[in-house]
């Protein structure tokens, strides 16, 4: 194996041609300095210098043999520097999972737009997957952080997860509905609607939660359509269909048609957790995760290398 340090020296001897004049530049004695050029030339078996009383220059093969050396030479000081860059995490890659309501909240956009306003260079991956397979993407490694529904187990050996988000639902009604102009709503006139409910794909629990939601502020919904996401709801709101609640991140997204109205006696919420693995092994890894949760106004312990979910996520989104 090619020592650098003797590569080093030959680029400077080729260059002065003269063994005194390069110990001087490098900081070191003439005489170490010739054992070095010698021990390198016994390495490769070839003769890079030919020497007489008067000067030191290089043979044939020697030039070609310098050629070589400063390219590589300029190849691992590109490599000593993509190293420190990837380091400091100003420079690599995320694959990162997420939920369409990680997208359409905003959540994970305005994450990635303060990552690249300081490392531009940082190359993004991004997959649309069910939580469960990107809790399994976590533990494989093949993937960074992950943005899920239902986060992993407190006790779980490899995973940690911090809420980023705690959505507040709106009632979304077709635009000229009798409820719309309407400051209170009373739960008989919610349980005399036709309802379009959304089963959710990550899991029948939220589908669950719903209906509990709906049984605590006082009546029970008829659902006479069903959506498998809240955009598609909307849509069929807006075409006169019935009425829904969406998450109040998402009312920004609603088609044209469709108004809102509050709902305070109404208890269900729709979270959104960010997940990533215990033991962190990129610095980049640890930068995205801590400007997740800052973007997503969770106090983050700039110390710590895992959550800190001392406050509550904003429940609105950017």
């Amino acid at each position: 194996m090619l020592d650098i340090r003797q590569l080093h020296y030959f680029v400077a001897v080729a260059e002065d041609e003269h063994v005194g004049r390069a110990a001087e530049r490098l900081h070191i004695s003439q005489s170490p300095l010739s054992r070095q050029i010698a021990q390198l030339e016994e390495k490769l078996e070839l003769t890079l210098f030919e020497r007489s009383q008067q000067r030191i220059r290089l043979t044939r093969d020697g030039r070609t043999f310098l050629a070589e050396t400063r390219a590589l030479l300029t190849h691992a000081n590109r490599l000593e520097s993509l190293a420190r860059r990837l380091g400091r995490g100003d420079e690599g890659g995320l694959c990162i999972g997420y939920l369409e309501y990680a997208m359409h909240s905003g959540v994970l956009p305005s994450a990635l737009r303060a990552l690249h306003e300081d490392r531009s260079a940082v190359h993004i991956a991004l997959y649309n997957l069910p939580s469960h397979d990107q809790l399994e993407g976590l533990r494989q490694r093949s993937l960074d952080v992950a943005l899920v529904c239902e986060p992993p187990e407190p006790d779980d050996p490899d995973l940690v997860a911090a809420q980023v988000l705690n959505d507040p639902m709106l009632l979304a009604l077709p635009e000229g509905h009798p409820l719309a102009a309407q400051s209170s709503i009373t739960p008989d006139e919610l349980g005399a609607q036709k309802w379009i409910g959304v089963m959710h794909r990550e899991s029948a629990l939220r589908h669950d939660a719903f209906i509990a939601a709906c049984a605590r502020a006082g009546f029970t919904p008829t659902i006479t359509m069903e959506a498998t996401e809240p955009l598609a709801a909307l849509g069929l709101v807006a075409a006169g269909l019935g009425v829904t609640t969406v998450q109040r991140s998402l009312r920004h997204h609603a088609p044209a048609g469709v108004v809102f109205q509050e709902l305070p006696g109404f208890t269900y919420r729709m979270p959104l957790w960010a997940a990533w693995h215990r033991v962190n092994l990129r610095p980049l890894v640890e930068i995205f995760r801590k400007t997740l949760l800052k973007t997503s106004g969770v106090e983050v312990d700039e110390d710590a290398t895992t959550a800190s979910t001392a406050s509550t996520p904003s429940t609105e989104a950017v």
